[in-house]
């Protein structure tokens, strides 16, 4: 997969270099390639930026640096023989970016992060470029942060670590909160590890059984009474269809109760409260 980022912090992206991330550039699972916007600009104090047209707070950046910048960055990818390519927007102002979206930009080959400082980016360079490629406006959550630097790596690492190769197993992943499959609209539950007793704190029992049935039934239950507790939004979304008899058993035991129809669950007022 190559990434390609243009942003006015460059040093901002170090964290590329680490981790995860920075070891599947050495083994060239990710080509990363970080431009500094103010190289497409000409004069002397490498302005980015102007005031909106419209009036009100705040500066808007300019159309000019990023269009020369983009238009260089993709033809370096199409000449070094990258494909596909889709440019990803961090904005408040995006769609959420949830592990579906994760996976689904895993599958890409090429990213192309346009982090924005300011009161944003002029839309017309997302339009245009919206003629050359998809273009993902991506949110990840309901705030608002100096600048996109820090989704573009919130982003990166959600999506590296999908990558074929990058985990050292394969299947970590799938228990994960929010995993396509059980997990879908779930919670992953606690974790533990040695040792057995920690200042008076044991682990339960069942993880000590070597009953792998009886594991695998207390994580679902454990990751059912945190996403009922922390996110019960997750919950209320799924059909009850997707839940089998334990499921049910236990959402009635924390206060859960099926809609008139049968194909929901919700809590009652009671237990909102």
């Amino acid at each position: 997969m190559r990434l390609d980022v243009v942003t006015i912090f460059p040093e901002y992206l170090e964290p590329l270099n680490v981790s995860l991330v920075g070891k599947a550039r050495a083994r060239g699972q990710l080509d990363v390639h970080v431009h500094d916007l103010r190289n497409w600009t000409y004069d002397r104090h490498n302005t980015v930026d102007d005031t909106p047209y419209g009036g009100g707070p705040g500066m808007v950046m300019k159309t000019e640096p990023w269009g020369e910048a983009l238009d260089e960055a993709l033809a370096d990818g199409y000449e070094s023989g990258a494909h596909g390519p889709v440019m990803v927007v961090p904005t408040p102002s995006g769609r959420p970016f949830t592990q579906e979206l994760a996976v689904e930009l895993s599958e890409r080959p090429w990213l192309i992060f346009t982090p924005a400082r300011y009161e944003g980016i002029d839309r017309r360079v997302m339009d245009e470029y919206a003629t050359r490629m998809p273009v993902y406006e991506v949110s990840i959550g309901d705030y608002v942060l100096a600048g996109g630097e820090a989704a573009v790596l919130v982003v990166t690492e959600a999506v590296a670590r999908l990558l074929p190769g990058v985990l050292g197993n394969a299947e970590s992943h799938r228990d994960d909160s929010f995993a396509p499959g059980e997990m879908e609209n779930l919670l992953e539950g606690p974790v533990y590890t040695k040792p057995p007793t920690w200042r008076g704190r044991g682990i339960p029992e069942v993880l000590l059984s070597g009953h792998h049935g009886k594991i695998a039934r207390w994580r679902r239950d454990e990751a059912f009474r945190r996403t009922a507790q922390n996110r019960p939004d997750l919950i209320e979304r799924c059909e009850a269809s997707a839940f089998d008899k334990k499921d049910r058993e236990l959402l009635g035991i924390l206060g859960w109760q099926p809609t008139a129809d049968g194909r929901f669950w919700r809590r009652p007022r009671a237990v909102e409260e």
